[in-house]
């Protein structure tokens, strides 16, 4: 299955490396813990281990065929011998693939892009047996997508932890690119918490140049312990498709959230604080007076929400959920996404100077049928909307009739016909019943008025 080009991403973050002194040091000794064969390191007793874990996924989907008019009138059917019943649709065959992570119970994870939309899921193991899969569940927004078969003598790849990686450590990928399977590649990691690529919509992507080609989806990123410390699944494509380098992998940490909750209610049930955030950097921590370059900013407290309800207020900075440190907004924001709703969580703020403890029960995302029933719109469609930090275009796509509107990503719904919306389900609220709507947008440093019909 072909992997999500990142062509069309406007903005892409650096991505130069700079090897130090203990990065330099560190790959000496992984290199020095490899086994040796005829006096050299080598990766094959590694491999050999790690490879029964790694799968290729084979799947069909029925795709609906476009009726041409002229089908439907009884005559022509009649004067070119056409049954009645014609075919409504036709099956379409691809393939990525896919980790092993338990044994007994035959779970294995890939990604909710190379399963989304099967008839049929086929698991086939390295010993060449093939299996019917059945999808636990698959979750978009962070690609991940969880099957199970039932089989016997399975090898299952233990979890590494995602989180002790460094830049520079070196990683194995192991997958099925262009459909040959247990195929094998090497690199470094190049980069760590990668977001804002526009691929998912939860980012916190391991960049590495072990080489990632279509197919590789789903496939394992290990470190030289044999551990899963991600799994591949987008490349920095060139003209040509292929690899450059440039390859993106789900760390451990998002995947171990999102497949514990796959396991026990199919879905991934978000939690949401109700604050919009942006990154504290070092001007606004020096405009705000605090010592700390790391953390989250709450620009706006929406009303109604578990932020409101904790005391949150704009301007204070978040710098620790649950004892873990805040790196930016993307950071806080992919970790509370993963919460589920309901938990009780501990953020540590600072606010007017001064460390805060703060505790939040966390609310509920709004369910996909309401941001479908949005996007759905005549006058909006090919605009995606989000209300993670009040109600946001995520996406428009050029000369869509949203974009037509004036709709561009990143804008903020702030009011429909004066009236103000900070939830999807109010902004639904405000476009209900309404044959022509105002929509008070910002842009940047910018308002705008919108009509819509």
């Amino acid at each position: 299955m072909s992997l999500p080009s990142l062509k069309t991403i406007r903005t892409v973050a650096a991505v130069a490396v700079i090897a130090t002194a203990t990065t330099i040091a560190s790959a000496s000794a992984q290199i020095g813990q490899l086994p040796t064969r005829d006096g050299m390191a080598t990766l094959a007793p590694l491999i050999d281990k790690a490879a029964p874990a790694v799968v290729n996924i084979q799947v069909k989907t029925k795709i609906d065929i476009q009726d041409n008019p002229l089908f439907n009138d009884p005559q022509f059917r009649r004067f070119f011998d056409m049954p009645d019943n014609l075919p409504r649709q036709r099956e379409r065959q691809s393939g990525g693939s896919g980790v092993i992570i338990d044994a007994k119970k035959g779970y294995v994870i890939t990604n909710h892009h190379v399963v989304d939309g099967a008839s049929e899921v086929a698991v086939r193991l390295h010993d060449e047996r093939e299996f019917e899969a059945k999808v636990i569940g698959s979750d978009e927004g962070t690609d991940v997508a969880l099957l199970q078969i039932e089989a016997e003598g399975l090898k299952a790849m233990p979890f590494g932890n995602s989180d002790s990686l460094k830049v520079g450590d070196f990683v194995v990928a192991i997958g099925s690119p262009f459909g040959l399977t247990q195929t094998v590649t090497s690199g470094i990691v190049s980069a760590l918490g990668r977001s804002n690529l526009r691929i998912e919509g939860y980012e916190d992507f391991i960049q590495t140049d072990a080489a990632i080609n279509p197919g590789n989806s789903g496939g394992a990123l290990m470190n030289l312990k044999g551990e899963l410390v991600g799994m591949n699944t987008a490349i920095f494509s060139g003209r040509g498709g292929g690899n450059v380098g440039i390859g993106f992998a789900i760390p451990t940490a998002m995947i171990t959230s999102v497949k514990d909750q796959l396991i026990e209610f199919g879905e991934v049930r978000r939690g949401r604080i109700g604050v919009e955030i942006t990154d504290l950097n070092p001007d606004l921590a020096k405009t705000l007076g605090i010592e700390k370059t790391e953390g989250a900013l709450i620009s706006r407290v929406q009303k109604g929400t578990p932020g409101e309800e904790a005391g949150l207020l704009a301007e204070d900075v978040v710098i620790s959920l649950d004892g873990k440190p805040i790196k930016n907004a993307a950071d806080l924001r992919n970790r509370v996404s993963l919460t589920q709703f309901g938990t009780n969580v501990k953020l540590v703020i600072i606010r007017d100077g001064k460390e805060k403890e703060v505790k939040v029960t966390l609310g509920k995302m709004p369910k996909e049928e309401e941001v479908a029933e949005i996007e759905d719109r005549p006058a909006l469609q090919g605009a995606s909307f989000s209300d993670d930090d009040g109600v946001v275009v995520t996406q428009v796509e050029r000369n869509s009739p949203a974009w037509q509107v004036g709709l561009r990503q990143n804008d903020q719904i702030a009011a429909v016909n004066r009236k103000p919306v900070s939830t999807l389900k109010d902004f639904r609220d405000a476009l209900d019943g309404s044959k022509q709507a105002a929509l008070s947008v910002k842009r940047g440093e910018e308002s705008l008025f919108l009509i819509i019909r």
